[in-house]
């Protein structure tokens, strides 16, 4: 299994009147965690897309539990627990308040396509490559 720990103040402009994190904002706050994550390991999206790939999101599963508020520093947890050689990755994601409390868990998968023509493609190998050590056992 594969996971990473990032950290995002909440902006007062990420908030409702009530000062409670608006809905959309988590599922910018699960991008992040999957951008950092993946940096952490050697690639970026910058990287993927310079070689003539994308990631689309495809679908995005969230689960609001409890409200995160103006100016508190949540933890995004971004974990994948299997790997495969498909042409899909699942991300699953959750945020915590810094009492380590459970605001909200999502999921998000991604396809791997060609740039050019939208053709859905396997994992790229160097992702794979830099993925596979947190998988075995």
């Amino acid at each position: 299994m594969f996971s990473f720990d990032t950290q995002v103040r909440v902006r007062y402009a990420d908030t409702d009147q009530m000062q409670v994190v608006y809905h959309t904002k988590y599922i910018e706050y699960f991008e992040v965690g999957r951008t950092d994550a993946m940096r952490h390991i050697g690639i970026t999206y910058k990287n993927i897309e310079q070689s003539g790939l994308v990631m689309p999101v495809v679908s995005v599963d969230c689960k609001f539990i409890r409200p995160a508020l103006y100016d508190d520093l949540l933890t995004i947890r971004t974990s994948l627990l299997q790997l495969t050689n498909d042409h899909e990755i699942e991300f699953h994601q959750s945020v915590y308040n810094e009492m380590d409390v459970l605001l909200c868990k999502g999921k998000v998968v991604l396809y791997f396509m060609e740039k050019s023509t939208y053709q859905k493609i396997n994992i790229p190998t160097i992702l794979f490559e830099k993925l596979e050590p947190f998988f075995k056992p």
